[in-house]
Protein backbone atom coordinates (compact mmCIF):
# COMPACT_ATOMS: atom_id res chain seq x y z
CA UNK A 1 0.00 0.00 0.00
CA UNK A 2 2.63 2.02 1.00
CA UNK A 3 4.22 2.33 -2.37
CA UNK A 4 0.91 2.94 -4.50
CA UNK A 5 0.75 6.23 -2.39
CA UNK A 6 4.08 7.02 -3.30
CA UNK A 7 3.84 6.00 -7.14
CA UNK A 8 0.18 8.58 -6.70
CA UNK A 9 2.40 11.24 -5.16
CA UNK A 10 4.94 10.84 -7.89
CA UNK A 11 2.58 11.00 -10.81
CA UNK A 12 0.75 13.84 -8.92
CA UNK A 13 3.68 16.16 -9.06
CA UNK A 14 4.60 15.80 -12.45
CA UNK A 15 1.49 16.94 -13.85
CA UNK A 16 2.54 19.79 -15.66
CA UNK A 17 0.25 22.99 -14.37
CA UNK A 18 -1.78 24.73 -16.38
CA UNK A 19 -1.66 28.60 -17.09
CA UNK A 20 -3.00 29.99 -13.95
CA UNK A 21 -5.25 33.35 -14.22
CA UNK A 22 -4.35 36.59 -13.56
CA UNK A 23 -6.40 37.10 -10.10
CA UNK A 24 -4.42 33.80 -9.10
CA UNK A 25 -0.61 34.37 -7.51
CA UNK A 26 0.85 31.09 -7.90
CA UNK A 27 -0.03 27.15 -7.71
CA UNK A 28 2.38 27.43 -4.64
CA UNK A 29 -0.23 29.56 -2.70
CA UNK A 30 -3.34 26.67 -2.65
CA UNK A 31 -3.86 25.92 -5.75
CA UNK A 32 -5.46 22.38 -6.71
CA UNK A 33 -1.96 20.49 -7.28
CA UNK A 34 -0.47 21.72 -4.25
CA UNK A 35 -3.52 21.03 -1.80
CA UNK A 36 -3.83 17.52 -3.57
CA UNK A 37 -0.16 16.59 -3.07
CA UNK A 38 -0.19 17.54 0.08
CA UNK A 39 -3.25 15.58 1.10
CA UNK A 40 -1.77 12.68 -0.66
CA UNK A 41 1.46 13.23 1.79
CA UNK A 42 -0.54 13.30 4.64
CA UNK A 43 -2.11 9.86 3.99
CA UNK A 44 1.32 8.43 3.65
CA UNK A 45 2.39 9.67 6.94
CA UNK A 46 -0.53 8.18 8.79
CA UNK A 47 0.35 5.30 7.29
CA UNK A 48 3.63 5.25 8.19
CA UNK A 49 2.68 6.36 11.59
CA UNK A 50 0.36 3.21 11.68
CA UNK A 51 2.92 1.19 10.55
CA UNK A 52 5.83 2.20 13.15
CA UNK A 53 3.37 1.45 15.87
CA UNK A 54 2.49 -1.94 14.78
CA UNK A 55 6.34 -2.43 14.56
CA UNK A 56 6.43 -1.28 17.84
CA UNK A 57 3.97 -3.56 19.47
CA UNK A 58 5.59 -6.49 17.37
CA UNK A 59 9.07 -5.80 18.83
CA UNK A 60 7.33 -5.30 22.25
CA UNK A 61 8.11 -1.81 22.54
CA UNK A 62 4.31 -0.47 22.93
CA UNK A 63 1.31 -2.34 25.20
CA UNK A 64 -1.11 0.06 24.18
CA UNK A 65 -2.92 -2.34 21.65
CA UNK A 66 -5.96 0.14 21.70
CA UNK A 67 -3.81 2.84 19.92
CA UNK A 68 -2.34 0.66 17.83
CA UNK A 69 -5.51 -0.60 16.02
CA UNK A 70 -6.64 3.62 16.43
CA UNK A 71 -4.34 4.42 14.43
CA UNK A 72 -4.40 1.33 11.71
CA UNK A 73 -8.19 2.96 11.14
CA UNK A 74 -7.23 5.95 10.75
CA UNK A 75 -4.70 4.68 8.10
CA UNK A 76 -7.69 2.95 6.90
CA UNK A 77 -10.54 5.30 6.73
CA UNK A 78 -7.61 8.17 5.36
CA UNK A 79 -6.72 5.69 2.00
CA UNK A 80 -10.41 4.96 1.36
CA UNK A 81 -11.15 8.80 1.93
CA UNK A 82 -8.20 9.22 -0.76
CA UNK A 83 -9.41 6.70 -2.99
CA UNK A 84 -13.15 7.94 -2.99
CA UNK A 85 -11.30 11.64 -4.07
CA UNK A 86 -9.48 9.94 -6.55
CA UNK A 87 -12.72 8.66 -8.29
CA UNK A 88 -14.46 11.48 -8.06
CA UNK A 89 -12.01 13.66 -10.02
CA UNK A 90 -11.36 10.64 -12.40
CA UNK A 91 -15.39 10.97 -13.24
CA UNK A 92 -15.13 15.10 -13.25
CA UNK A 93 -12.21 14.43 -15.89
CA UNK A 94 -14.61 12.10 -18.00
CA UNK A 95 -17.16 14.64 -17.89
CA UNK A 96 -15.17 17.32 -19.18
CA UNK A 97 -14.01 15.73 -21.65
CA UNK A 98 -17.67 14.37 -22.99
CA UNK A 99 -18.33 18.09 -23.52
CA UNK A 100 -18.82 19.60 -26.97
CA UNK A 101 -16.92 23.01 -27.24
Amino acid sequence: MSNSIANISTSISTIPSAATPATHTSDSDGGFGSTLTSAIEQVEQVHTDAQQQISDLLQGNRQDVHNVMIAVEKADVAFQLMMQVRTKIVNAYQEISRLQF
